[in-house]
């Protein structure tokens, strides 16, 4: 049988769709969001149950650390079926769509395609990450690893908007107005550097 159409939406709010089915509404709780997040991004690596236990909680683990993990991944098993999900590892089908992933392709398309000259491509990839990278990830959260993601998804937004703007400024015409505006921000937001004051 073939494996179901599984789609994730990591920033902003969780969102989870299995076949034509949404899931996040089953995820246990916060701690739960939690756990999906960094099983689906950490998916192709080796984790530990530690690595999850410190995911999850932090440097404030419940007094059995071991029993907790071992209820979430239950939980969680019975939210995601049939999408299996072992002692530290989530396996999803290799066309599974997931929102980050899918913003860090697109903003190096998007400088792909102002390398090569194509503004036009450059324009419609650089708003995938732009769109993606304005939500967030895992907002009223606060550990190392999700600021880690932050990080990442502000180094992003940079990249997409610097290759929005110039590519705004390219196609010209009605969006001469949207790489100035885009421009601007790209200055405020990174005043040392050049990329910004050039478009």
């Amino acid at each position: 049988m073939a494996d179901p159409r599984v789609r994730v939406q990591l920033c902003g709010r969780v969102c989870v769709e299995i076949g034509d089915e949404r899931r996040e509404s089953l995820l246990p709780g916060p701690q739960g969001r939690r756990l999906f997040a960094y099983l689906t991004l950490h998916r192709l690596g080796a984790l530990s149950r530690r690595d999850l236990v410190n995911a999850i909680w932090g440097e404030d683990p419940p007094a059995a650390p071991e029993a907790a993990l071992g209820a979430l991944l239950s939980r969680l098993r019975r939210a995601l079926a049939p999408i299996p999900v072992g002692a530290a590892r989530l396996s999803l089908p290799d066309d599974a769509w997931v929102d980050l992933e899918a913003a860090r392709e697109a903003a190096h398309r998007a400088e792909s395609a102002m390398v090569r000259g194509d503004p036009g491509r450059a324009w419609s990839a650089a708003q995938i990450t732009l769109f993606t990278a304005r939500r967030g990830f895992l907002p009223g959260d606060d550990l190392p690893w999700i600021a880690d993601v932050r990080r990442e998804l502000d180094a992003l937004y940079l990249r997409a908007l610097e290759a929005y703007a110039g590519a705004s400024l390219r196609v010209g015409g009605t969006e001469l107005a949207t790489a100035e505006r885009s421009a601007r921000e790209l200055v405020a937001r990174a005043p040392f550097s050049e990329s910004g004051y050039r478009s």
